[in-house]
């Protein structure tokens, strides 16, 4: 039985199509990255799962039911917007939230504390939110998402206002709960975030899921196609004809290359130019480029 279930599933505001016929199998106790650019239908599609939005067709299940306010239940949800009340004490926003998802006072108040110890925040539990910094104040939003123990999980841009550390401890509780069984639905635009730790995508682009499927699988599918140069001195073996594309960085630049090419004709042009080649890798491509890939020209 799946996690979650779309079947043919539209919506519409006004004249905009923000999903249009969209079909996703989320399986259970796995990481889902939800990738799309700005307006492609995403907090659209979470917003109906979560049942805050009605869909104009189609059918949308949790764990085998319709979505309800009874299958809500079973979510935590985390939006992109905050959805705290901000003149509220840190730990007494956390437990009410948790209340309200079945725990009595005396386990709220228990795991309360347990999280707040997690995420440096104990210093901070009686001060109100509107006292905290956003990077703060996300946390404190991620706890109450997470404290209830949900089966199912939908993180929409979680890491926003994160600095590195706070980033990663989102990411190690992520993958604790994915490992307890928890199914995950992680909306972001950081791809490299999705590359370590998602299972599988779903790529939105106007409405539509243009790809989804078992991340491996996917980039295996494209072949190993790009490779990474490193080098220092002359780049003019960069013009050759099988590369069909070139993205530069510091320290090198990563090369993709036209179907059938062989990167040995790289190497060789690059040696011949005078470059002194310190780094040479054939690379499957990266979620970034198929991201440009699906979405830049369609």
């Amino acid at each position: 039985m799946d996690a979650i279930s779309l079947e043919n599933v539209s919506k519409s505001y006004e004249s905009v199509n923000a999903v249009s016929g969209v079909n996703l199998n989320v399986r259970p106790g796995a990481i889902l990255g939800l990738l799309g650019p700005n307006g492609a239908g995403k907090t659209t599609a979470i917003r109906m799962v979560m049942n805050i939005l009605v869909p104009d067709s189609g059918s949308i299940r949790v764990f085998g039911e319709p979505v309800s306010d009874e299958t809500r239940e079973s979510v935590g949800y985390l939006p992109e917007e905050r959805g705290l009340y901000p003149h509220m004490q840190v730990r007494d926003v956390i437990v009410f939230l948790a209340a309200l998802r079945g725990l009595s006072e005396a386990e709220a108040n228990l795991r309360a504390t347990e999280w707040l110890d997690r995420f440096e925040l104990g210093e901070w539990a009686d001060k109100k939110l509107n006292e905290l910094s956003k990077g703060m104040q996300q946390k404190v939003q991620f706890i109450t998402a997470v404290i209830h123990r949900p089966p199912l999980v939908i993180l929409d841009e979680p890491f926003s206002g994160l600095d590195p550390v706070n980033a990663t401890t989102v990411k190690d509780v992520m993958l604790e709960l994915r490992n307890k069984g928890s199914t995950i639905v992680l909306s972001t635009h950081r791809m490299e975030q999705v590359e370590m730790m998602c299972d599988s995508i779903c790529l939105f682009n106007k409405g539509r899921n243009v790809l989804d499927g078992d991340l491996r699988a996917i980039k295996e599918s494209y072949g190993k196609n790009t490779v990474r140069i490193e080098f220092t001195g002359a780049d003019s073996f960069l013009n050759l004809a099988v590369i069909a594309g070139v993205n530069r960085f510091g320290s090198g630049v990563e090369a993709k290359l036209q179907p059938g090419a062989d990167p040995q004709e790289v190497l060789k042009a690059a040696v011949q130019s005078g470059a002194r080649i310190t780094r040479f890798e054939l690379l499957e491509p990266s979620l970034n480029e198929i991201f440009i890939e699906k979405t830049a020209h369609a």
